[in-house]
């Protein structure tokens, strides 16, 4: 028997259209599904009823008046729910930490208002680790984010709650943010697809700051035409923004129908932080798509390492920095975790030459390292270099330790975030224990279109859509 849930975005979208599925029903739906099972996954730090059923009933409204549906909004009455790090004027924010339990949020992040442009319904907060900062999904305010595939596991962070609410059937698609990592991990441990876009592809206006272009928006989908349709809704710049993506011809949407073509793509296993340890699962799944990519007609190259441990420190400084940035009162920061306190800390002792040397060594390997890629349509890597973790396998351990079992599991994302390219992870494997390993795909800047295309490729040749944890029927 098929469920509300089973339903992907799109196909939620186009039953609202047609009238065969009431916003408000459907509303209701994932109301339910959340109130009864997020204690057991951890999707959510705030549910917002009253709301969503508000928009729903404005949805419903808006269905019935229509006289041609395609003319309504392309996501009308879907739920997508809102990374807690992201405002929502009204809504309650934490930014995933007990020192802002009591937050509200004062503006709409300009996603948020491009979501709600575009007719979806906000279901509520989800979860994330305090400020970001982390790998995985464990606060204060919340319980930890858990992948259902194994609920003694992480979702990963920092959008941990977006993916583990997606996997769930508790969302239809989410919502998230990568500064790291941060969209690609939670994928890869929830078994998801998800794109972190080219730098300066969706504005982080009005308030959050550009600075040094290490985050971005971005969704995260059980399909990849669900990311490329939220891609399509969240993408533009605002005025003031400092980055801009290079322009896309047509929709992304459209890119899932056109064909790749014969694509040369690079692969590299290498790590370049010290002492990375790869599970062999994970080496599977990274042998088995560069074998399906070449059954698809794709040459495969290997390439060496083209990132050194040198730059290891120099993220860490910029990583530090950002710690920084948000206010805490000096009668709170009692509340904040110990690895926040010491980023923060460490983003505090660093001198103003010390922080700009640091992006500038980082540009100069990248003015290096980007044009031996432009040669390449795409490079595959493992997105991370182990299994879902175990819940508490970082968290309650010294910060100093905790960050370092943090770096030898997320080894390859974060070189992305400081090019700017874009990156998706893609579901292809799982393990014999049924845990999803995903594999990561990089392009050029401003290809996600390039992505999008072999992306689809890979999920016609492997469908995984299909493949649901237990919870899932619950």
């Amino acid at each position: 028997m098929t469920h509300t849930h089973d339903l992907t975005a799109e196909q939620t979208a186009a039953a609202v259209r047609s009238r065969d599925l009431s916003p408000v029903e459907l509303t209701r739906h994932y109301l339910d599904r959340a109130e009864r099972l997020n204690d057991r996954v951890g999707a959510y730090v705030t549910l917002t009823p009253e709301l969503a059923l508000e928009q729903a009933r404005a949805a419903e409204k808006l269905v019935a008046g229509a006289d041609d549906p395609a003319e309504l909004p392309p996501l009308l009455g879907v739920p997508i729910p809102v990374k807690d790090l992201n405002m929502v004027s009204g809504v309650r924010m934490t930014l995933g930490s007990a020192a802002h339990a009591d937050l509200t949020g004062f503006a709409d992040d300009t996603v948020v208002v491009r979501l709600r442009e575009a007719g979806s319904v906000h279901l509520g907060k989800t979860n994330t680790p305090e400020f970001g900062l982390p790998c995985y999904t464990e606060n204060d305010v919340a319980p930890p984010a858990r992948t259902p595939w194994d609920l003694s596991r992480s979702a990963g962070g920092s959008s941990g709650g977006a993916a583990a609410a997606v996997a769930s059937g508790l969302a239809p698609a989410a919502q998230g943010s990568d500064g790291g990592g941060s969209i690609r991990i939670p994928a890869s441990a929830c078994g998801l697809f998800g794109i972190k876009p080219t730098r300066g592809r969706i504005s982080h206006g009005p308030v959050v700051p550009d600075l040094f272009g290490l985050s971005t928006n971005g969704p995260i989908t059980r399909t990849v035409r669900d990311a490329a349709l939220l891609l399509d809704v969240m993408a533009g710049p605002r005025p003031g923004d400092m980055f801009r993506a290079p322009g896309v011809e047509g929709s992304f949407l459209s890119y899932t129908e056109r064909p790749p073509g014969r694509l040369r793509i690079a692969r590299s296993i290498e790590a370049g932080v010290p002492g990375v340890e790869i599970h062999p699962d994970v080496r599977a799944a990274y042998d088995a798509a560069s074998e399906l990519l070449e059954e698809l007609g794709h040459e495969v190259v290997d390439v060496p390492l083209l990132w050194s441990a040198d730059l290891v420190p120099h993220f860490e400084t910029l990583w530090a920095a950002m710690a920084t940035l948000t206010p805490v009162a000096p009668d709170r920061e009692e509340l904040l975790q110990p690895l926040t306190r010491w980023l923060r800390a460490r983003g505090e002792a660093t001198t103003a030459p010390q922080l700009m040397m640091a992006h500038a060594a980082l540009q100069a390997a990248m003015r290096t390292v980007l044009p031996v890629l432009d040669e390449y349509d795409a490079i595959l890597h493992p997105t991370l270099a182990q299994p879902p973790a175990l819940i508490g396998h970082f968290h309650g351990r010294s910060p100093e330790e905790n960050f370092e079992r943090q770096k030898l599991f997320t080894p390859f994302t974060s070189v992305y975030n400081v090019s700017g390219q874009p990156a998706v992870n893609v579901p292809l494997h799982w393990t014999d224990e049924g845990l999803p390993i995903g594999v990561m795909l990089a392009g050029r800047p401003g290809g996600e279109g390039t992505l999008i295309s072999l992306s689809a490729q890979l999920e016609e040749a492997r469908p995984w859509a299909d493949r649901k944890p237990g919870i899932w029927h619950a």
